[in-house]
């Protein structure tokens, strides 16, 4: 959960309410800790982030994820811990940060733009400079016959402006860094930037103008000249153009989730005992507060609607299009609109423990997590810096020894600076993350963990729960049969069993009592109402004894259905349906049948799985014809019936040992113990709080077809992140030898180095296609 802030003047006293929870990236912390998202800005590469996790690290008691993709650190701190000792301990490294608040989402949503923006001039002006430059610079080399009187003014004036105000950004982050006696990507660009520029303002003033050019095809794989302002020019655009394209990816792949945090309110009118109202902010609205919404207003956190009527737009909780209705009695979640009418609602929860803060708060652990592989590469990028300068200077050293020309020895040492930025290594696992878990929620599938990804990839077997999950969980009239003999019509019959069963609660009662209800039957009054637990009810109406109930009921009262009933009844029970019969003054008038109906998304969601490779297995306490009759309608072939709820767990454990790698399916309290025990659970949104909390994978509404996608998803991002990490890794180990031995001008090794940041971004950014154009959408809004 979020955690609460005591306000304070200034930013250094800020201290952290007591919420318990454990650290992101240690199971084992201890349950007397907190947790605190930090914002911290200056990061521009996985070293950045590793440095600040390990600055944190070394406070007592600390434990930290630093996510550099999201700018987002995830802290576990001891009870009563200041954020201000957070804080300065991430300025010490040389970077800023501030305590996440309410509008966290929102702002990073504004620091993205105004990053998207500020880039923009910058790389514009390099572009501009940058043809003519690198034509000018290129002739120069080429063909020094073509020099003409001030040509070293001409390129030093076109050359200022790239490599002071467009790179400014570079150097501003590389002295930072230095007074910190750090290092980053931009000391290496800020170091290639510097040295190129010195050393050819140092050729084009004090060597002589005749130098023999080379050839074009040598500008490619040999060194370009003594000449390097085409490779400032190029350096600086290569890498501020992949700046732009990561931070523009970044905000296009948090869309999503602020989408999903906009639906949170800021303040909210709450109803005082008097029947005032008062604007309060929503942090302030505790559980069992009055509150109003009226048209047009978000509801603040989840709730009971007490009084009022109106039409509910749940699209940005739900993906549902249609309106819902809400009216006193329903329950409302927070983050849907009324529409067109007036409510008073009771809240259910605090604001931070809505639906929708738990949901961006999962979503955003998720992204802090890390993969091990990707924890490997985060250790490399530590250290890459400060080794590649080595490398570079080492590389000067060998070939000023091996040629004793300062010109032949400068351009692999240049090479390899610029080559060998560890930009793609720390965008490899969080930029796939970030894009998974954006495209998830758009699909209504929220990971909870790193570690659910990596166990979807081995999944071979799917169980899933019927009832609440395969089928909506609520009986329903299928077929009402009157005895041959009884004078009684079929909505005759219905009626009477309907009033003695609407003051029952179970749900055979409610969906006889519905039906009813749909048909726009008008119920009479019931006399000497009596339920028998286990077999039915009774009472009088309309002048008649009327006895709803089992078979079991009419063995005990040894009433006789009849040849045509008996028929009938075994029928239904070999097709899995609940049969009730109604008895009116002591005669079997009839029976209703009632099944559990299937999701309308179940078979195709079963097909999907099956495409996707997976054995399915269908699990449930019933008995084993409804069971088998749900299996079949939606194409289950292997069945588990009449499962105690306590043998859930058991049973999912037995697959297991068998040799499958289990994802289990739930939603209600006796599925927790099965989900937890399986190597991937996944819990309908819908479901027990208990259930969602055992689950690994969350799925939003009831469109079954988000469990194949969520599979889907998971392998799909497993892929990219490996494919990711291999690119990175490849790109280095192959690149920094061609460049130290020579072969590689530092022209292309910039584009080489911008490029393979951009692949990165590019190939996660391929996750959004994953579920092709299905967006979330449910079978219900609002539930009443």
């Amino acid at each position: 959960m979020g955690t609460r802030r005591a306000s304070a003047p200034s930013r250094r006293s800020w201290t952290v309410e007591s919420v318990s929870s454990q650290s992101v990236d240690s199971p084992a912390a201890p349950l007397d800790t907190e947790t605190v998202v930090l914002t911290v800005t200056g990061m521009t590469c996985g070293a950045c982030a590793v440095r600040v996790q390990r600055k944190l690290g070394k406070l007592d008691g600390v434990q930290a994820a630093v996510n550099y993709a999201t700018g987002r650190a995830r802290v576990s701190v001891p009870a009563g811990l200041e954020v201000g000792v957070l804080v300065e301990a991430v300025e010490k490294a040389g970077y800023g940060a501030e305590p996440l608040g309410a509008g966290g989402t929102r702002a990073d949503a504004g620091a993205q733009r105004d990053a998207v923006r500020s880039l923009w001039p910058r790389l514009a002006v390099a572009m501009l400079l940058c043809a003519p430059l690198g034509d000018l610079s290129f002739e120069m080399v080429l063909a020094p016959q073509l020099r003409f009187p001030g040509w070293q003014w001409l390129l030093l004036a076109l050359t200022l402006p790239l490599v002071t105000w467009c790179a400014w950004p570079f150097h501003r982050a590389a002295v930072r860094a230095a007074r910190h006696r750090t290092t980053s990507m931009d000391t290496l660009v800020s170091l290639g930037l510097v040295a190129a520029t010195g050393w050819s303002v140092y050729t084009m003033f004090f060597v002589d103008a005749d130098t023999e050019g080379v050839s074009a095809w040598g500008l490619l794989f040999r060194p370009s000249g003594s000449i390097y302002l085409d490779v400032c020019a190029g350096v600086t655009t290569f890498v501020l153009a992949g700046r732009l394209a990561e931070a523009r990816s970044k905000q296009s792949a948090g869309e999503a989730l602020r989408e999903l945090a906009s639906a949170r309110q800021r303040d909210v009118s709450l109803l005082l005992p008097d029947g005032t109202e008062q604007r309060v902010p929503v942090e302030a609205l505790d559980e069992g507060d009055l509150f109003v919404v009226r048209p047009g207003e978000q509801v603040a956190t989840d709730g009971e609607v007490i009084d009022g009527l109106a039409g509910v737009d749940a699209h940005a909780m739900t993906g549902e299009s249609a309106l819902a209705t809400a009216e006193t009695g329903s329950s409302v979640l927070g983050g849907t609109t009324a529409v067109d009418g007036r409510l008073t609602v009771r809240a259910t929860r605090r604001a931070a423990e809505s639906a929708v803060a738990q949901l961006v708060e999962l979503v955003e652990r998720a992204q802090g997590e890390k993969a091990a592989v990707q924890r490997l590469a985060d250790r490399v990028s530590s250290v890459f810096v400060p080794t590649v300068i080595a490398l570079a200077v080492a590389t000067w050293a060998v070939w000023m020894l091996a040629t004793g020309s300062l010109v032949r020895s400068f351009d692999p040492a240049l090479s390899v600076l610029i080559i060998a930025c560890p930009c793609a290594l720390g965008l490899a696992t969080p930029m796939a993350l970030m894009v998974a878990a954006g495209r998830g929620a758009r699909l209504g599938v929220f990971v909870k963990s790193q570690q659910a990804l990596e166990s979807a990839r081995a999944i071979d077997t799917v169980v899933l729960d019927k009832t609440g999950t395969l089928t909506h969980g609520a009986m329903t009239v299928r077929e009402v049969e009157v005895a041959a003999t009884d004078g009684l019509e079929p909505e005759g019959l219905l009626r009477l069993a309907a009033a003695v069963e609407q003051d029952a609660e179970h749900a055979v009662a409610r969906g006889i009592v519905a039906h009813a209800s749909s048909r726009g039957l008008d119920l009479p009054t019931v006399d000497e109402f009596a339920t028998m637990p286990g077999l039915g009810a009774r009472g009088i109406a309309a002048g008649h004894a009327v006895l709803v109930g089992s078979p079991r009921l009419l063995a005990r009262g040894d009433l006789a259905l009849g040849e045509p009933l008996e028929r009938w009844h075994a029928q239904r029970a070999a097709e899995g349906a609940t049969v009730v019969f109604v008895v009116v003054d002591g005669e079997v008038a009839g029976g209703i049948a009632l099944t559990d109906t299937v999701r309308p998304s179940a078979a195709a969601a079963v097909a999907e799985l099956h495409a996707l490779g997976l054995r399915t297995v269908l699990l449930s306490g019933d008995h084993e014809a409804a069971v088998r009759a749900t299996a079949d309608a939606v194409g289950i072939d292997e069945v588990l019936a009449e499962v105690l709820p306590a043998d859930k767990a058991q049973a999912v454990a037995d697959l297991r040992t068998a040799g499958r790698s289990v994802a289990m399916v739930g939603d209600g309290i006796n599925d927790a113990p099965a989900l937890a025990g399986s190597d991937l659970g996944l819990a309908m949104i819908d479901g027990t709080e208990v259930a969602m909390e055992a689950a690994d994978v969350l799925v939003l509404g009831e469109d079954l077809q988000a469990v194949p996608d969520a599979v889907r998803l998971a392998r799909a991002t497993l892929r990219t992140i490996r494919g990711n990490l291999v690119w990175a890794f490849g790109y280095n180990v192959a690149a920094l030898p061609l460049a130290a031995a020579g072969l590689l001008n530092p022209l292309v090794a910039a584009a080489a180095m911008a490029l393979s940041s951009l692949l990165v971004v590019t190939n996660s950014l391929r996750l959004r296609s994953v579920g092709g154009a299905r967006t979330l959408v449910t079978e219900r809004g609002v539930r009443s």
